[in-house]
């Protein structure tokens, strides 16, 4: 049997600070992200874009901006990839912004399957509307764990309400964590990989991730690119000078975390193609470090390979 990985679009920044990550879909398609997976044994299938939203103001809600956007668009990815894990498919998600994990994780529920999430962010995205600022792409995990404060449609999109439970969540490269978050990490039992960990040795960090997830039925990796370092490789939407992964680390860390056995979806968020100082260069790069880390997957065998 080929293992099918199915590469799902979400354009959207509906989450976001400002508009960019709706465009980064496209931008991984236009510049080989597809044909780069097809050489990697996976039987590859482009399924397009489900349903996104640019962002725009939302001054009538500026606590939690644009909320029935964002709980269109992760019910849409939620259905898409529900159908596609229960399948026993394998799915590639191109955000957006961090909300579409919301979507992801819904999906992935769908069948009643424990999730663990291994969530690779410098930040924990833990704040809810009080204590963010406004945008919901820093609210993801929040909405997740359903903690106090948090929006009830957002948290309410998936099957269950909280949808994942402190020990479904793994921090991973975390450096950057405000008081609040502290309090739920500690309250929920939230499991933390902190950044000087990943720096030191990436591939026992992440094979300590791969430890942590064997729990679980199914294994879902997000990945907020603003834990790379800006000066090294500039591409997210945050553009802070933080002292975050390299290209080649991040690589390392998604190798083994793709090869775990329960490992059943990748989504990569807050990229924002204005951001790169060359976009063909930059996202060739890019789409090389996942194809070179999908490649390392079991999954994708020695099957042959192909797309369509």
């Amino acid at each position: 049997m080929v293992d099918v990985l199915n590469v799902i679009g979400v354009p959207t920044s509906a989450g976001a600070y400002a508009p960019g990550q709706e465009r980064a879909p496209r931008a991984f398609r236009e510049h080989g992200l597809v044909e780069a997976l097809a050489s990697t044994g996976w039987w590859v299938r482009d399924r397009g874009d489900v349903h996104g939203v640019r962002w725009r103001p939302d001054p009538g809600r500026p606590e939690a901006m644009n909320v029935p956007d964002v709980v269109e668009v992760a019910r849409s990815a939620a259905r898409r990839v529900g159908q596609l894990l229960d399948a026993g498919e394998h799915v590639l998600v191109l955000g957006g912004d961090c909300s579409v994990e919301v979507g992801v994780v819904a999906g992935a529920l769908a069948s009643g399957a424990s999730v663990g999430l291994v969530y690779i962010d410098l930040d924990a995205d833990l704040k809810v509307p009080a204590t963010g600022e406004g945008a919901l792409d820093w609210m993801g995990v929040a909405h997740l764990l359903d903690v106090p404060g948090a929006d009830p449609a957002v948290a309410g999109v998936g099957p269950r309400q909280p949808m994942l439970t402190g020990a479904d969540v793994l921090l991973f490269a975390q450096d950057n964590i405000t008081a609040s978050e502290a309090e739920v990490v500690r309250e929920r039992g939230i499991e933390v990989v902190p950044l000087a960990e990943v720096h030191e040795d990436p591939v026992a960090a992440a094979d300590r991730a791969v430890a942590w997830a064997s729990g679980h039925d199914r294994l879902l990796v997000h990945v907020d690119v603003d834990v790379l370092r800006w000066v090294d490789f500039p591409i997210a939407e945050n553009s802070r000078r933080a002292d975050g992964l390299t290209l080649d680390e991040l690589g390392a860390v998604l190798g083994r975390l793709v090869g775990a056995p329960a490992w059943r979806a990748l989504a990569v968020c807050e990229v924002n193609p204005d951001h790169a100082p060359d976009e063909a260069a930059s996202f060739a790069r890019l789409n090389r470090v996942l194809a070179d880390a999908l490649r390392c997957c079991p999954a994708a065998g020695s099957h042959g390979h192909g797309h369509h």
